[in-house]
């Protein structure tokens, strides 16, 4: 048999080192799946129980694994089932390549069964490469032009396969005018800025007397280098959502997450410094980080369209993270006075871990969703991989999890999606399949579509090294982030109709798959169970019933804020109560020693 289209285009993947494909089947696509059968295990295809969910993986894959990922659908609604998790990974700047089929040639424009514009589908968020092949020969550039633009410019290419093509008997493009020879491979470059550009950040950095570091995902790889610039500097470090494990927890002038999930010493540091260093970061809340005129910025970033965006700087530095700031380092001057700013910064710091243990510890109804966190915080293996899915559980995600320099953490950070934590483990477990991996998600998301996703770990854990995959559910039957959204953003009380979810039995249904499932309703029985969970030697969900009415406080409640509570309040909150007593427990843990507990 002559090698098909589809053979060639597995082929050329595995030429430039896909070894795994997230996706779902269909007629459109069936060519590809073909060849996949033929080419006899050289390239697994992981099956998702949603072409959403497959994407998330494909994003979540780039993450943990650092190399491309690679989703693939039918054509029509595959095809748009994939859009939100693709755009997960562009607005996190991973690369990504989705592969969909398409209507034979001869019916597109014809009103066809399932034909969709998928070349404007994918307009934006695939705008760095998106085609249509036509005819066999075109392939080889479409597929070699997709993984290098994807790879270099570190975002979401897509290519679209007619299936009649698919089956095609394969043709190399003839040495004619007119036709394109392209070829395997991509190393992206070490990019350093300029020597004066270097030195005029310098000069600024060492002018600072009260230096504030932000960084973001693009400084996951120059842990070292941050932490010798910040000791260089004098300076305490802040961390947006995606760069959490930039920088180990234990180092006492990291001041931890910034923003609404952010802490009390990230808002401080940004508030009273005088000069900002933010090295790799998108993050894009202006009230979190200094007034304008207040500090003087130099921004590190390899994206020039994200330099001098979030705040006004002096110098902008278009640079590799690490190589960067090895080249800055030696021109940048100790910091010989007093180390008051630090010493300051580390005493806020240690208050705010004192203050989040008496939080966490507050009373709640039945368990105070901090304490889930809190407990799994000092029990987690060294080198976990954690993925959070959006919502209250990512607060406690975001500053109650210390990390240590072995593990990797993310979640879906600049599109904020639903949905992604699970999806993000199973990625996390292909990545790396001897390590343990920790998913937090709330019940929400889980009955959205992340419950139908544990019905892939149930498939596919006993492939892994490691069988270790805990799935924590927070259960409050309530859309908890958007409930206060409502109340502290718009002065409204909680709208039960769009609010109030179902109760259901997330360990249950574990069970019935084939998983292991762990149910707990009581504070004291938190730390036993995650010990359980995290020494099964097989998949586990734990189902924690938590209270909705912990707030998940911002690290500075505004005036704005606390009438807009005081409003939802006076107009009838369905939990009126439970909304006072938990926001007065956690108000008075933070006032008042040893209240309440």
């Amino acid at each position: 048999m002559s090698q098909t289209v589809g053979d060639f285009l597995v082929s050329r993947l595995h030429a430039w080192g896909v070894r795994k494909i997230f996706g779902y089947p269909g007629d459109g696509i069936n060519g590809v799946f073909g060849a996949l059968g033929r080419a006899s295990g050289r390239i697994e295809f992981i099956q998702a129980r949603h072409e959403e969910m497959a994407a998330f993986m494909a994003s979540a894959y780039a993450k943990f694994s650092g190399e491309l990922g690679v989703c693939i659908a039918t054509s029509g609604p595959g095809a748009t089932h994939l859009v939100t998790g693709l755009y997960d990974a562009r607005l996190d700047h991973q690369p990504v390549l989705a592969i969909v089929g398409q209507q034979a040639r001869g019916a597109i424009g014809g009103h066809y069964q399932q034909e969709v514009d998928l070349a404007a589908l994918f307009k934006d968020v695939a705008g760095d490469f998106v085609h249509q092949a036509a005819v066999p020969e075109q392939v080889r550039h479409l597929v070699d032009r997709a993984i290098r633009i994807a790879l270099a410019n570190r975002t979401v290419t897509a290519l679209i396969l007619p299936n009649d093509l698919q089956d095609m008997a394969y043709e190399e493009p003839p040495r004619l005018h007119g036709t394109v020879h392209s070829g395997v491979g991509y190393r992206p470059p070490v990019i350093v800025p300029h020597d004066d550009d270097l030195k005029a950040a310098a000069d600024i950095l060492n002018h600072g007397k009260r230096v504030a570091l932000l960084v973001g995902a693009g400084a996951l790889g120059a842990t070292q280098e941050v932490i010798d610039v910040a000791d260089r500097l004098g300076a305490g470090v802040a961390k947006a959502l995606l760069g959490k494990t930039a920088l180990p927890d234990s180092l006492p002038w990291v001041t931890g997450s910034i923003g609404l999930l952010g802490t009390e010493p990230s808002w401080d540091l940004m508030n009273e410094c005088d000069t900002l260093l933010m090295i790799g970061s998108g993050f894009p809340y202006s009230e979190f980080l200094p007034k304008e005129g207040q500090a003087k910025g130099v921004q590190i970033d390899l994206k020039p369209g994200m330099m001098s965006l979030r705040y006004p700087m002096e110098i902008n530095l278009v640079g590799d993270a690490a190589a960067t700031l090895k080249a800055l380092l030696p021109l940048l001057k100790p910091k010989t006075k007093d180390g008051k700013w630090r010493k300051q910064i580390e005493k806020n710091v240690a208050e705010w871990w004192k203050l989040l243990e008496k939080r966490a510890h507050a009373k709640a109804n039945p368990v105070n969703p901090q304490l889930v966190a809190w407990e799994l915080s000092p029990r987690l293996p060294d080198n976990v991989i954690l993925t959070s899915d959006s919502g209250s559980c990512a607060n406690w995600y975001a500053r109650d999890i210390k990390v240590s320099p072995t593990m990797m953490a993310s979640l879906s950070g600049g599109l904020a999606s639903m949905g992604a934590a699970v999806p993000y483990a199973i990625a996390a477990k292909f990545a790396h399949t001897d390590r343990p991996v920790v998913g937090l998600v709330g019940d929400g998301a889980m009955q959205m579509n992340n419950m139908a996703e544990l019905i892939t770990v149930a498939k596919y854990w006993k492939r892994w090294a490691d069988g270790r995959l805990v799935i924590c559910v927070y259960n409050n039957q309530d859309l908890n982030q958007v409930t206060w959204e409502q109340r502290v953003m718009e002065g409204d009380p909680k709208l039960e109709a769009s609010q109030d979810i179902p109760d259901v039995p997330y360990h249950r249904f574990a069970e019935l798959i084939g998983l292991k499932g762990l149910f707990v309703d009581r504070p004291r029985d938190l730390g036993p169970a995650w010990d359980e969970a995290l020494a099964s030697d097989s998949p586990v969900v734990l189902e924690v019933k938590t209270d909705p009415e912990v707030p998940p406080l911002p690290p500075h409640l505004t005036l704005a804020q606390a009438k807009n509570l005081t409003l939802s309040l006076a107009k009838g909150d369905p939990s009126e109560a439970g909304v006072i007593h938990g926001t007065v427990r956690q108000v008075l843990s933070s006032i008042l020693p040893g209240q309440p507990e």
